[in-house]
């Protein structure tokens, strides 16, 4: 995977991280996110372990529409509930820098 499509996939990650903090204004749909984001990022610590790259991680995005459906099923959310778990996983990248 080439360095542009690594930073593309970052963009992603972080954009669906701030549509996330968007919905902090009603709290009811904001922890029912959260806590799918944590179930992305439950998947994404089986799939990928804790010792990663970004490059790794961007290839196990491309991945992910195969198995995210099994985790949320058809969340209304699915990516922006996607984008913000593999935002939160980027940073314990070993090559992480923000």
């Amino acid at each position: 995977m080439s360095a542009v499509a690594v930073e593309h996939a970052r963009q992603q990650w972080e954009e669906g991280h701030r549509r996330l903090q968007s919905h902090s204004v009603d709290p009811a749909l904001f922890l029912q996110l959260h806590a799918q984001v944590g179930a992305v990022v439950g998947e994404l610590n089986r799939r990928v372990g804790q010792t990663f790259t970004l490059t790794e991680l961007a290839d196990a995005y491309q991945q992910s529409d195969r198995w995210l459906y099994e985790i949320l099923g058809a969340a209304p959310h699915l990516t922006l509930v996607q984008d913000a778990a593999f935002y939160l996983y980027a940073r314990g990248a070993a090559d992480y820098a923000p």
